[in-house]
């Protein structure tokens, strides 16, 4: 922990979005419409899931971590940055710029570790129907759950560990609207050689573990979808798994281009926007994705 108290600032500036007073003034009203829609919709799937027994399937249990993780997501970011549009100063601590990276971190590597294992859950169901509920019994379905966090975890603190032991001289201004690895390591007066071959080692290595699984899951899944005779079968396979594997694409898109990038290619005027749709926006969809495409979760709701 000493390395922690390597830096001159004890607190951070957010830039944020904009610096134009009524322009923040409409960002405001439409983040905090956006974070009232993702508290509704995620509260609600998770309230439908517990009390709906008809819910109480696998592929619904890990729609209840997703959920829950959203709800993490945005409140970790929305709350300061709805305070940010609003204050002068926009400033944001040391360690509090450190817990919310921490936390938005874990919550993005555990999401795309879930979204692997819900595709894993669809191949079940459709490739292997009558095994379904001898394979993805509860014990698994916690174990892969339980392996999801803690590895998300565990990722979370290298990050911000590795991080938060730079000295930051150049600025106490954030280029961006929350704390996230990229903007900081701009401020640190080292070499941040080391922590970029962390943050793509690391992170790359969730995003692309879990994005193979659901590319090899899906291409069994299409394959046996195809072999269906019925057209009437083959819509009710598809649907199955159509919410899942839209979540996927617009997550997987936004976070491909974020992180998996060198620093010289890092822009803040281009990464801010994917920024706003990754962490404000994608939450706020999950719900309305899962519930709109999906019958008994509409039925339930």
């Amino acid at each position: 922990m000493a390395g922690w108290n390597n830096t001159h600032f004890q607190e951070f500036i957010l830039l944020g979005l904009t610096d134009n007073p009524k322009l923040q003034i409409i960002l405001f009203v439409l983040f905090f419409l956006f974070y009232i829609v993702t508290l509704l919709g995620n509260i609600g799937i998770i309230v439908a899931v517990r009390l709906d027994s008809r819910l109480h399937k696998p592929m619904y249990f890990f729609l209840n971590n997703l959920s829950f993780l959203d709800l993490c997501f945005s409140t970790t970011i929305t709350p300061k940055t709805l305070v940010t549009f609003l204050s002068e100063t926009k400033t944001i601590s040391y360690y509090e710029c450190a817990l919310q990276m921490y936390f938005f971190a874990a919550s993005a590597t555990i999401e795309c570790f879930l979204l692997g294992v819900m595709a894993y859950d669809r191949y079940v169901a459709i490739c292997k129907p009558l095994l379904y509920s001898v394979i993805m019994s509860k014990r698994l379905c916690v174990q892969l759950v339980l392996a999801s966090y803690i590895l998300g975890y565990l990722n979370a603190t290298l990050h911000t560990i590795c991080t938060f032991r730079l000295p930051f001289c150049k600025t106490n201004k954030i280029d961006h609207f929350y704390c996230d690895v990229p903007p900081l390591l701009k401020l640190s007066c080292t070499k941040t050689t080391m922590n970029e071959i962390l943050m793509f080692i690391f992170g790359g290595f969730a995003e692309t573990s879990s994005l193979t699984t659901i590319m090899v899951s899906y291409s069994y899944i299409i394959s046996t979808i195809l072999r269906i005779r019925s057209s009437d079968g083959r819509k009710k396979a598809f649907s199955t798994c159509a919410s899942h594997l839209v979540a996927v694409t617009i997550f997987y898109s936004t976070v491909l281009f974020m992180y998996l990038r060198p620093a010289s290619a890092y822009t803040m005027s281009q990464d801010r926007i994917a920024s706003v749709f990754y962490s404000v926006l994608i939450p706020m969809l999950n719900p309305l994705i899962y519930s709109l495409r999906n019958n008994e979760v509409h039925i339930s709701l």
